[in-house]
């Protein structure tokens, strides 16, 4: 599994903007929206490797926002798996506007069963 690589991309809309989602004053991509489109990158790389019944759950974020991005941007996050222990997965995650890196960090994932994780809520 380790080198697995997933992707995701947004184009930065009124929607997805920091103004938008209050964790800022500002008209541009909004931090909590990069992070959720990290963590999709990294469930996409998980894509074929689960078993039926089986998801991800996200337990840990740690990234960097350099840059910001206006709207009209296209952004694109990119995750790799760098390590697999069991349940617990590590990615490398990266996301570039265009061939600018506009964040990085890591994140991990545990896989559990889906039915038994909500019934755990109930």
């Amino acid at each position: 599994m380790t080198g697995k690589t997933g992707t995701a991309t947004t184009v930065v809309t009124d929607k997805n903007t920091a103004k938008s989602v209050k964790s800022g004053s500002l008209d541009v991509f909004a931090t909590p929206m990069m992070v959720a489109l990290m963590e999709e990158a990294a469930c996409n790389a998980l894509e074929g490797k689960l078993e039926p019944g089986q998801t991800s759950v996200g337990t840990e974020v740690n990234i960097q926002h350099i840059a910001a991005s206006p709207v009209g941007a296209s952004i694109t996050a990119t995750a790799e798996i760098t390590q697999a222990e069991g349940r617990k997965i590590s990615f490398a995650l990266r996301a570039c506007e265009g061939e600018k890196e506009i964040g990085s960090g890591t994140h991990m994932r545990f896989i559990v069963d889906a039915q038994k994780f909500m019934q755990k809520l109930n």
